[in-house]
This record gives structure tokens, C-alpha cells and sequence, in this order.
């Protein structure tokens, strides 16, 4: 069965994080993605391992965790040769996706206008700090940044506590996940106009984009929303609970899931509390509720606690570090970690395709490439020598 993207050529012209993300995205979908890499040292992820990855000679396992299903091709941009080689595979492919500064691609003549004369059916798609307009189009765009001037890191952590950016990168991969988003949305008009056009997203947009709840509040209010550690700002309980042993999160949002809560922590005199009687109650007495039920979870452990809320219809859950989450049982029926033989690295593990389509099913097909491993190869195929990189 064809692959989703089978048949759509995508140039490649990222590194570090959210670019590489979107382009092995639609790599897993299908797609033949070329990714253009400066000779010499490559995308920087190559030698990004810091100094735990480093200790264990493994720099390059930022590059492995980005970089799958993809073809290596060396370039030099700056140089007319470069230029000319990433010009000529313009002409043959579907999609162009870079996430340098604005203004760095068109000091190339590699920029939109150009690339689209040349290819009009071409999807340009550009990811930057701050988008290609507007007062910060040209500050230097990194995860941290964005989280803090997005306003993600003012609502993260604890009530009182020093700023806190989200455990995950969330700006840098959600401005790759929205691009990809954007550039299939861009394919599938191109069905209907026959023409391409620019999709731009950037890491301060992703992150404010990804910011509902916190919008909803202020939007509501008019007063910026604060941290809260876990808990919700719209609904209680629903957060981290201490228990004998650990911890739980508990989510009873709906009447019912509250007082089921309460009778299997038998504590039903809650349930007909003043102060607990309504959600909007909860939440303005959060601090004594989860005195409350802390007090009650403090007298078994995690596990026995997840077993007893989930049999009352309660949802309920433990927190997980990574090493426990990647030996779970559900994550290997979900198909979440794959792995691939890499010529250098041997076997290597790498998450697998989130979303799961019936027909076309995403595939790590190839490993991570070597850098430059098919620039021969590419070149061949558009009728060059291989002088040009």
C-alpha cells in the first residue's frame, strides 16, 4: 500500500529542532524529504549532545531522534554552485521548508519569490523565532525565548515560585507540528488551484497558539492567569495528590466523578461540604480540598490508589518517568518506540508515529542519514556530477 505522501519530494533546509521535526513528519508519511546540510559539520543537532549524551559519545542523538526516513544531501548555499544544485531540485519537488531568520534566504536568492517563479506549484514553508513580520521579526528564535515571551513560562510551576519553562520544548515542536499542519492543508488546495503558495509559522505563535486555556481565562477576565502547578484553572480537582508513597493525578470533573471520588477515599462527608459542593466551590477552596484529600490518599500507596479510583469510575493515574513509561506494556501495543539500524550507531531506538492511519500508516523506513550519505545519489538523479556541493 502506498504511503500517505508517496510521490510529494520535500527539500529540507532545517536543523536543530522544530524544521527537522516537521520534515520527519511528513518523511514518515511518505514523503521523499532531502535534507540540505552545509559540508563540513551539518545540522548543528549533529554534535548537540551535550554533556550526559557526551560522556556516553553520543552528540549526535539529537540529530538520530529528528532526523529518520530522510536522504543527506552537502551543499554550500553560499556559493554559486550550491545555490545552482538546490535551484535545480527546486524544479522537481513539491515542498521547500526552511527555518532560518527572515531575511537569511532571501540574502541566498533562495527566498520565497524566487523559489516560486522557478516552481509555482512549489509550498514554501518558513518556521522562525517570531514570524517573518512584526516588531521581533528579527530576534533569534529559541525554545526558552519563545516559552518566556509567549507567556507559557508566567503559568508554569508553582504558585509563588521562580519562572519554569515546560518540561518538553513545547514552542519548538509545536511550531513544527503546525507547519506540517499547514503544508499538507497547502498540498491539498494546490489539488484545487494547481499553484503553491508560503506557509510561515513560527515559535512564539506555536506557543501562544497552544495556550487555550490560559487565553480563555484572560480573555474572560482580563487578569493575566497565574501558575498553579498542576491543577486546572477551570475545573477541581483535577491535579497531583500526594499519597503514602508517591503521587497520583486525579481528574474528577464532572459531579458524579465527585462524589464517587469521595466514597472510595471514604471521605463521603465532602461531598455534602458547602465548600465542596460545586466546581466553582472547589476552585475557590482548592487549598483546603486538597489538604482533604491528601490527608485521606495519605493512607495507601500509588498503585492501590489508581486500582481503587479507576474501579469507581474515577479517572486516575501515576506519574511516570521516562524510563518507566518506555517499559510499559501499553506503549509497545501503541507502537510508540521503533527501531532502526543505523550503519553507525547500530540499533537505534526512536518514538514511533503518533497517529495512526488505517490504509496508509506512517513507517520508519530508513535510518537517520550520514551526512552527505546521498548527495552522489541526488545529484545523479537531476543530471549533475556531483562537483556542485
Amino acid at each position: 500500500m502506498p504511503l500517505a505522501l508517496e510521490g510529494i519530494r520535500v527539500i529540507d533546509v532545517t536543523q536543530i529542532m522544530a524544521g527537522p521535526l516537521c520534515t520527519m513528519l511528513l518523511a514518515d508519511l511518505g514523503a521523499d524529504v532531502i535534507k540540505i546540510e552545509p559540508p563540513g559539520a551539518g545540522d548543528l543537532s549533529r554534535s548537540l549532545g551535550g554533556a550526559r549524551l557526551h560522556l556516553r559519545g553520543r552528540d549526535n542523538a539529537p540529530f538520530l531522534a529528528l532526523n529518520r526516513n530522510k536522504r543527506s544531501v552537502t551543499l554550500d548555499l553560499k556559493t554559486a554552485a550550491g545555490r545552482d544544485a538546490l535551484l535545480a531540485l527546486v524544479r522537481t519537488a513539491d515542498v521547500l521548508v526552511e527555518n532560518f531568520r527572515p531575511g537569511v534566504m532571501r540574502g541566498l536568492g533562495l527566498d520565497y519569490d524566487t523559489v516560486g517563479a522557478i516552481n509555482p506549484r512549489i509550498v514554501y514553508a518558513s518556521i522562525s523565532g517570531f514570524g517573518a513580520a512584526g516588531p521581533w521579526a528579527d530576534r533569534p528564535g529559541y525554545d526558552l525565548i519563545a516559552q518566556g515571551m509567549a507567556g507559557i513560562m508566567s503559568v508554569t510551576g508553582e504558585a509563588g515560585g521562580a519562572p519554569v519553562k515546560c518540561g518538553v520544548p513545547i514552542a519548538d515542536l509545536g511550531a513544527g507540528l503546525y507547519a506540517a499542519i499547514g503544508i499538507q492543508a497547502a498540498l491539498l488546495a494546490r489539488e484545487r488551484t494547481g499553484r503553491g503558495q508560503r506557509v510561515e509559522t513560527s515559535l512564539f505563535e506555536a506557543a501562544l497558539g497552544l495556550s487555550v486555556w490560559e487565553a480563555t481565562e484572560y480573555f474572560a477576565t482580563d487578569e493575566a492567569p497565574q501558575p498553579q502547578g498542576s491543577a486546572h484553572r477551570l475545573t477541581a480537582p483535577y491535579q497531583a495528590f500526594r499519597t503514602a508513597d508517591g503521587w497520583i493525578n486525579i481528574a474528577a470533573l464532572t459531579a458524579s466523578q465527585w462524589e464517587h471520588l469521595c466514597a472510595a477515599v471514604e471521605r463521603e462527608d465532602l461531598a455534602g461540604d458547602a465548600r465542596f459542593a460545586s466546581n466553582a466551590a472547589r476552585l475557590a477552596n482548592l487549598p483546603a480540598l486538597v489538604d482533604a484529600l491528601e490527608s485521606a490518599l495519605s493512607h495507601s500507596d500509588t498503585q492501590q490508589w489508581v486500582a481503587r479510583l479507576l474501579e469507581a469510575g474515577v479517572p486516575a493515574g501515576p506519574i511516570l518517568d521516562y524510563a518507566q513509561v518506555f517499559a510499559l506494556e501499553h506503549t509497545r501495543a501503541r507502537a510508540m518506540v521503533e527501531t532502526v539500524e543505523h550503519p553507525a550507531e547500530g540499533v537505534v531506538r526512536t518514538i514511533g508515529f503518533p497517529v495512526k492511519l488505517s490504509d496508509t500508516p506512517a513507517r520508519v523506513r530508513t535510518p537517520p542519514p550520514l551526512l552527505g550519505q546521498h548527495t552522489a545519489e541526488v545529484l545523479q538523479e537531476l543530471g549533475m556530477t556531483g562537483n556542485e556541493s
